[in-house]
Parts: structure tokens; C-alpha cells; sequence
């Protein structure tokens, strides 16, 4: 079997079968397999496409490339939940508490943030000593312990996927659609995890714009899952505005944490309800949607919620003090307002926009090796369909360097939109597939 031979059968429109596919990225994976070749072939597989079997080939062909997470010594459903990214995201740090103190198991592997889109691993580093360095063995001894664990990905997992990406990420290569679904579900179905329940995000803050598109691969990465053997469900989500009001990591935990006491943001506390839900359906806690929402509603009205969470955060070396007191959190030096120039309703957020404000705060990264600022970022006053005065504050800014300080509040500002007339508000659940 030849490399040249594969690449000029997809560049032609041929269909790879998995035995060529599985050679191709065990050899890749083993440096037997040029770089050049490689690109040529994401080029080709660019402009050819790949059919549900090829891609489901490339998929497991990458889960497999490195190791499998063993969770059988994990009683009952393992569930694990993943977002396609996005501003505001802080999901994670409020929904698997919730999850997990309804009886659902968490075992999750989460990443950093690269860009202006944040990492729940960033974020969960803002509680003072935690650590998500875990072995495979305390991971499952406390995920049956307290029924949650995050732990960060290992270059053990999905090696194969990794020296795929960084090569599309320099190829412009990145955006197809198969690629974009294996390259997720790769790393999903090597974390172990019975159940998947996926977060795919449109709108100007998410990698894919368009709802058309969004739906599409949620489409592909739930096939992908099922024929995997997984239970896989995905919510499709708005990313047309931040999620929330709060924009990076320390300032995210405190608006995540606001919501287990029961006063978080309105279409933040919606989508945890949403996602939760299906977690625990498919987690078997739950039979139906109206049940699962009684069960996370209770989790945060009688405080067991926010207690899985301090849990969670002591079992993994973090204070669990910052839990119940959010001063312990990272905190900046420099605190700002940002007042409007005009007058109107808001009716359009560039989110975009508003995540590369937090990154030139600090808040993310622009390379791998950049260092993060915790407790940098901006929170919100204003959102889609709001009413606002000339002068009048559209958020606090948070910043330790007066130059950074300027630039973003800048920048923001052309962020926002206005309007004579309120404007339509968008759907927060596009939909959910299932």
C-alpha cells in the first residue's frame, strides 16, 4: 500500500476503504508518512469530501491511534458532555455539578483554550491549587467517589488526531465538515464514556456560523457516536451573542457558581437545564425531559448542586472555600466601565469580537505557549434586544495593564450595534437531535 497511490484516488473522487484509511493514520501516527503527503491528502478529502463510512473509518482509525480509556470499574452510565466552543462558555463548571448530584456520572476530559474562545481547564485553574493532571486510576476512583471528574487530555489520547489538526490548522484545511466531526468524536470515544452529549454552537461567536451548517455536523458527529456503539444526543445553541454576561475565566466561575445558588443569567441557566436534561436521560436518571428538569431544579433549591461542586473542586486539590466565597478567586487590579457613544436598543453583538477583547486582555491564548490572566475580562450589561442611554455602561472591564485596558475597551465598543426599534431575539435551542 502506497501513500501516492490514496492520495490520488481521493483527489480523483475515489472512496478510501478502512483498511487504507486505518493504514494511513497508523503510519502518519508513526512518522512513516510525510507531512507533505498528508497535507495533500486533507486537500484532496478538502475538495472530495468523505462518505459516512470513511469518515466513521477515519474517526475510530484516530480513537484508537493511542490509548482507549478503560471506565468499566465505573458503576452505572458514564456520561461525558462536550461544546464546540464559544463565548461566555462556562458551561461545564455549572452543569456537571448539577448532573452529578442527581446521580448522573461525570467523567469528563476537557482541554485548554486557544484563541478567543475559552478552555474549561483555564477556567476550572481559577480555584486556588486545583489540579487536572489526574492518572487514569484516581479518575475512576473519583468519579465512583463524588460522581465527577475532569481531567485534562493526555498526549495519550487521539496522538493521531493531534498531529492532524496542528497540520489542517497551517493547510486551511480545518473547516470540513467530516474532518471538523471525527476530529471531535475521535477524542470523545477514546475518553471512555458511554453516553456523549454534545453542545453545537452557531452564530458569529462559534466555529460554525451558520445554523445550516451547525446542524449538519451535529448530524454527523451523532452518527458518528451511535455507530461507535455510544448513546449521543446534540443540542444545537445560540452563539450570536456571549453566553451569559461574564467573559473570562475567574470572572465565568463566579457567574457559574451565581447560578447554582439560583440567580445566574437567564439563557445560561436555560442551556444548563437543556443540556442537563439529556444527560441525565441518556445517564438513565432520568425517563423523560420533564422529570430530568424537576431533578436539576432541585439539585439548585436545596444547595446539593453547589455542594457537589465544592466536592469536586477539594477532590481535585482546589480550595473549596472560593466556592462559597468568590473573593478567594482570582481578582483584577484595574476595574473600568465601558459607556455606550449612542443611544438605542442593541441589536447586534459581534461575539467574535467581544471574545478577542478578553484574549487582548489576557484572558486567552494567542499561542500554545501564551500564559493566561485569570482573572481578566468583562462582564456584560447589556445583551440583544436591550434598551440603552447615551453614556449609559455596556460593560465592566477588568484588566491588570492600562494599554491592554484601552485597546479592548476599544474594540468592544465596535462590537456592539444599535437600533430605533427593539429587535427580534434569536432562539437560544435551535434544536436537538436525538
Amino acid at each position: 500500500m502506497r501513500m501516492y497511490d490514496l492520495i490520488m484516488k481521493k483527489r480523483d473522487g475515489g472512496v478510501l476503504r478502512r483498511d487504507e484509511i486505518e493504514y494511513m493514520v497508523r503510519e502518519y501516527t508513526a512518522d512513516h508518512i510525510s507531512d507533505y503527503q498528508m497535507s495533500a491528502m486533507m486537500m484532496a478529502i478538502y475538495f472530495r469530501g468523505m462518505n459516512a463510512e470513511e469518515t466513521s473509518a477515519l474517526t475510530l482509525a484516530m480513537a484508537h491511534s493511542g490509548e482507549m480509556m478503560d471506565l468499566s470499574a465505573i458503576d452505572g452510565v458514564k456520561v461525558d458532555k462536550h461544546s464546540t466552543g464559544g463565548v461566555g462558555d462556562k458551561t461545564s463548571i455549572a452543569l456537571t455539578p448539577m448532573a452529578a448530584a442527581c446521580g448522573v456520572k461525570i467523567a469528563k476530559m476537557s482541554g485548554r483554550g486557544l484563541g478567543h474562545t475559552g478552555g474549561t481547564i483555564d477556567k476550572l485553574e481559577s480555584f486556588p491549587g486545583f489540579d487536572t493532571s489526574l492518572t487514569s486510576r484516581r479518575f475512576v476512583r473519583q468519579v465512583n467517589e463524588i460522581g465527577v471528574a475532569i481531567m485534562g487530555q493526555t498526549a495519550d489520547i487521539a496522538p493521531a488526531d493531534k498531529k492532524l489538526y496542528a497540520l489542517r490548522d497551517v493547510t486551511a484545511t480545518v473547516d470540513q465538515m467530516s474532518l471538523i466531526a471525527s476530529s471531535i468524536m475521535s477524542k470523545k470515544l477514546a475518553s471512555g464514556a458511554d453516553a456523549i452529549v454534545l453542545d453545537v454552537k452557531t452564530g458569529s461567536g462559534a466555529f460554525m456560523k451558520n445554523e445550516e451548517d451547525a446542524f449538519a455536523l451535529a448530524k454527523e458527529m451523532v452518527t458518528l457516536g451511535r455507530m461507535a456503539g455510544r448513546k449521543t444526543v446534540a443540542v444545537i445553541s445560540d452563539m450570536d451573542q456571549p453566553l451569559g454576561f461574564a467573559v473570562g475565566n475567574a470572572l465565568e466561575v463566579r457567574e457559574a457558581i451565581q447560578t447554582l445558588r439560583g440567580k445566574g443569567p437567564a439563557d445560561f441557566t436555560a442551556l444548563c437545564m437543556t443540556l442537563g436534561a439529556q444527560m441525565l436521560i441518556a445517564g438513565g436518571a432520568a425517563s423523560d425531559e420533564r422529570e430530568a428538569y424537576a431533578m436539576l431544579r432541585h439539585s439548585v433549591e436545596d444547595g446539593s448542586a453547589l455542594k457537589k461542586l465544592a466536592a469536586f473542586v477539594e477532590a481535585q486539590g482546589g480550595d473549596p472555600a472560593a466556592v462559597y466565597d468568590t473573593s478567594l478567586l482570582p481578582a483584577a487590579s484595574l476595574v473600568r466601565e465601558i459607556a455606550s457613544d449612542r443611544a438605542g436598543y442593541v441589536s447586534h453583538i459581534d461575539c467574535q469580537e467581544v471574545g478577542i477583547c478578553s484574549l487582548l486582555l489576557g484572558g486567552g491564548r494567542e499561542t500554545k505557549e501564551s500564559v493566561i490572566d485569570l482573572s481578566v475580562g468583562l462582564v456584560l450589561h447589556k445583551k440583544v434586544g436591550d434598551y440603552v442611554a447615551a453614556g449609559e455602561s455596556l460593560a465592566t472591564i477588568y484588566a491588570n495593564d492600562e494599554e491592554k485596558l484601552r485597546q479592548a475597551a476599544e474594540r468592544f465598543l465596535r462590537a456592539y450595534r444599535f437600533a430605533v426599534e427593539p429587535p427580534q431575539r434569536g432562539e437560544l435551542i435551535k434544536g436537538i437531535l436525538s
